[in-house]
């Protein structure tokens, strides 16, 4: 005979029937697969073969404005100097970067979208929102610590690095150094830009894969041209 106040014990118990005790534990495993799916950590960013997640370099930073204002960047974009951008001479177009200044200790997050700065002894050029941030406007240039914590854009391989030797307001003069330098390495060109104060004839030389390449070509054509360089990635 079926005994009532004995089932109702059971209940209270915690003591289920077994087809009840099936159907709540197939209920746990669904509500558990669904939160599961739901809090499922998001993929991971895809970088450029190499990329250098993580670089850390010191250097002095400048940067740029108004006479730039408009001008078409590296990436194609129109630099916009209220922006948080900045220009680097090898770092893929699309990195980001936390930049700290050594004197005021500020930092800001940029992202590198041009190339530069084209003068010996910098190593990054700040938009003027950047140096702003950085409180760095009124000084012109300052110590800098750059670090690459990700990146923004398009997934490709990175670009060849080149060695620019020389910058003239005179083609002749460029001329000159260029055919001075295919006698070291074959090739080389003269990259025309037109700058807020004149044109200038920049000569380029090679198409190199690795920085460690790059840096060695720049040693040799430093030592028998007499020249300054310095190397930057070439994304044209």
């Amino acid at each position: 005979m079926y005994d009532l106040k004995s089932e109702e014990l059971r209940m209270t118990s915690g003591r289920l029937p077994p087809l009840a005790l099936v159907s709540t534990w197939i209920s746990f495993l669904l509500v558990n697969a669904f939160v599961a799916g739901c809090s499922s950590p998001p993929p991971k960013p895809i970088y450029f073969p190499g990329y250098p997640i993580g670089y850390l370099e010191h250097g002095m930073a400048s940067w740029y404005g108004p006479g730039f204002h408009g001008n078409k960047t590296a990436n194609g974009e129109r630099y916009d100097m209220h922006k948080l951008t900045a220009a680097h001479r090898t770092l893929p177009l699309g990195s980001i970067a936390v930049v700290r200044s050594a004197s005021t200790g500020k930092e800001v997050t940029v992202r590198i979208n041009d190339r530069g700065p084209f003068a010996k002894g910098r190593v990054l050029d700040l938009s003027y929102a950047g140096a702003r941030t950085l409180g760095i406007v009124g000084q012109g240039t300052d110590q800098i610590e750059l670090r690459v914590i990700g990146f923004e854009g398009r997934t490709a391989e990175m670009a060849f690095l080149r060695v620019q030797i020389g910058s003239f307001a005179e083609q002749r003069n460029a001329a000159i150094l260029l055919e001075r330098a295919q006698r070291i390495y074959p090739g080389g060109r003269i990259q025309v830009i037109d700058l807020p104060d004149g044109r200038r004839y920049r000569v380029q030389v090679g198409e190199f894969r690795t920085e460690n390449q790059a840096e060695s070509a720049a040693t040799r054509l430093e030592a028998d041209l007499a020249v300054q360089s310095f190397v930057f990635r070439d994304d044209s």
